[in-house]
């Protein structure tokens, strides 16, 4: 699980190195999500499993899909703006989302307990983003952090649908359909908008082959991983931006402030504190 969350970090490092190069931020998600797709349509193949789904689960499997392609969209969007470890920090709070919305949604009992955990997130966040005025790129905070947090809102939906309305389709399954849904939806709507722009020399091409690699050499590790661990154990994902965070600083230079690496601990020691409460 610490491998899945480095590999993810990686995927992200390697996106602001396409974007820094020319890549747009839609052929990223059209490239990745394509090469993803068409990889698990080739593994799933192998290993036998139908391509069915039920006919009362397609519509909300194609509402996870659009939703997925908007968190994708959003997310790459904000790594474009920001330094990529506060674009996914921000993101990050989509598991307190997640419980919020269940809570508001009758599916859970409120726990007063885990509103700490809650507001050692939003703590953390706020000194995570402290971001000096005259830094580089500080400008571009406000809309990095929008499309960062309508990143972790579509995610929040997507867990919200993933545990309740498409519990009986195969995770691997439902992995390949919002997939496949969402390289379709990138591909038509950048390319009728115009959104498609290709790396202008070999670091950006280098960017987006290696951000597509790690994204699949993930998911493949994380369909590996998670029968064979406890479910304690992946909150061992939550290293993704502190590991994020280490792979800016060494390949892109990017400074963090004490206060910054701080805040980070807390949004992630946070989460990893409410999924154990959780469980």
């Amino acid at each position: 699980m610490l491998a899945v969350g480095c590999l993810f970090a990686s995927n992200h490092l390697n996106a602001r190195i396409a974007f820094d190069h020319g890549t747009s931020v839609g052929t990223a998600v059209s490239v990745r999500a394509t090469f993803t797709a068409l990889l698990l349509f080739v593994l799933m193949r192998l290993q036998g499993i139908r391509f069915t789904i039920p006919r009362d689960l397609r519509g909300r499997a194609l509402l996870a899909g659009v939703l997925i392609a908007t968190q994708s969209y959003c997310l790459y969007s904000a790594v474009s703006l920001i330094p990529p470890a506060l674009a996914l920090l921000v993101f990050q709070t989509s598991p307190v989302l997640y419980v919020l919305l269940t809570w508001t949604l009758g599916k859970e009992q409120p726990r007063l307990p885990a509103l700490a955990p809650m507001l050692l997130a939003l703590v953390g966040l706020a000194f995570a983003l402290n971001v000096r005025p005259g830094s580089a790129g500080a400008a571009n905070i406000p809309a990095g952090v929008a499309w960062a947090f309508a990143s972790g809102v579509s995610m929040t939906v997507v867990y919200y649908l993933n545990a309740n309305a498409l519990k009986p389709i195969d995770g691997r399954l439902r992995t390949f359909a919002m997939t496949a849904i969402t390289a379709s939806i990138i591909v038509i709507v950048a390319t009728a908008a115009g959104l498609q722009s290709l790396p202008k020399d070999g670091l950006g091409w280098m960017g987006l082959a290696f951000l597509s690699c790690f994204y699949c050499a993930a998911m493949m590790l994380l369909f590996y991983v998670l029968p064979r661990v406890p479910s304690t154990v992946t909150g061992a994902m939550n290293i993704e931006p502190i590991a994020l965070l280490v792979l800016t600083w060494v390949f892109l230079g990017y400074t963090v402030t004490p206060l910054q690496a701080m805040g980070a601990l807390f949004v992630v020691g946070a989460i990893a504190w409410l999924g154990l409460m959780k469980r």
